[in-house]
């Protein structure tokens, strides 16, 4: 018999995320974003993070609200298709209360396949010739004072195997803790995602510590009878979080659909400091996950449960005036 890794999300936030950790969070902007395992860092207070971000949504827009956050490696922020950017974070880089530079999507994940893979750095082409390579968001000076960080934001070099080809050298991340949602874990940690995987595979294993939220914890046993379905093993993760929604308001592939009405509410809530403070005061802070769902409501959760056959909520309304009533 395995030993079971189930905890709660506060257990495993305070055993395996410290102040000043280097913090990946798995899905992509709005689709299984590990939101529940967000509000919980929110709630025990962890500053200083060091985030590397890829494709981050408003689970990460919180955080940099919330003051959690030193300093952020990321392509964008945005809850797509809500925001063009998420709200909080174009405040701090405008404001510069965190340090923030930015590689393009596909070099993320490029990246991130390599600290899978415990390489140093990926050679890569895709950012060549733009401007991304001209401008460094984190000087060479700034970065010799955070060990977090790459000492250079990359290198250019020729081709050892090609004369007159240039390759850009990015490093990869040194992950302290990853943070994924997924539909399905067994106890010793197997898990196991539906539909789209992202980079949550790749962070999982490149990470010295995992955190899995899960809408769904079977036995070891369920888990193994088709292990060709599984994504992770057991031996690449620390905890398992049971937080059914744990994904809302993002969407999770099978299972439910995007909130529209709380990804446009945050759009309005986070305009502001003020507001988005009152929003994590009255909903995150003194609070825990099963109070935050009581204040979205049986119903309205359950209106998001997807149409098996499509894998999404069929004339469900998502436009800000269909939502929101005009405003």
């Amino acid at each position: 018999m395995s030993e079971s890794k189930v905890m709660t999300a506060q257990e495993a936030v305070s055993r395996f995320i410290s102040d000043g950790d280097l913090l990946t969070m798995g899905g992509f902007s709005t689709s299984r974003r590990p939101y529940g395992l967000a509000r919980e860092i929110i709630r025990q207070g962890k500053k200083g993070i060091y985030l590397e971000g890829g494709s981050s949504g408003g689970d990460i827009d919180m955080l940099i609200g919330a003051g959690c956050i030193r300093a952020m490696i990321a392509s964008y922020a945005a809850n797509s298709g809500y925001s063009m950017v998420c709200r909080r974070f174009r405040a701090a880089i405008e404001q510069g209360t965190i340090l923030f530079d930015d590689y393009s999507l596909d070099v993320h994940t490029i990246a991130y396949h390599g600290a899978a893979l415990g390489l140093p750095y990926m050679p890569v082409k895709n950012m060549l010739g733009s401007d991304l390579v001209n401008t460094w968001g984190i000087s060479r000076e700034e970065r010799a004072k955070h060990p977090k960080l790459p000492a250079l934001k990359y290198v250019i070099q020729e081709n050892p195997f090609k004369a007159g080809d240039v390759l850009c050298l990015v490093p990869t991340p040194d992950i302290d803790v990853a943070c994924i949602h997924v539909q399905t874990a067994g106890p010793d940690g197997t898990c196991r995602i539906e539909g789209p995987q992202f980079q949550d595979a790749d962070i999982a294993v490149a990470a010295k510590h995992t955190i899995v939220s899960c809408e769904e914890i079977v036995s070891d046993e369920e888990i193994r009878r088709r292990p060709g379905e599984n994504t992770l093993p057991g031996l690449c993760v620390d905890a398992v979080v049971h937080l059914p929604y744990g994904a809302h308001p993002s969407q999770c592939y099978g299972r439910y659909d995007y909130d529209s009405r709380s990804l446009w509410e945050y759009e309005d809530i986070s305009k502001t400091q003020e507001s988005f403070d009152a929003f994590i005061r009255d909903s995150v802070m003194g609070s825990d996950h099963a109070k935050y769902l009581d204040g979205i409501g049986a119903a309205r959760l359950l209106a998001l449960s997807v149409d098996k056959e499509y894998g999404y909520v069929k004339g469900m309304k998502r436009s800000r005036k269909a939502v929101m009533g005009g405003k």
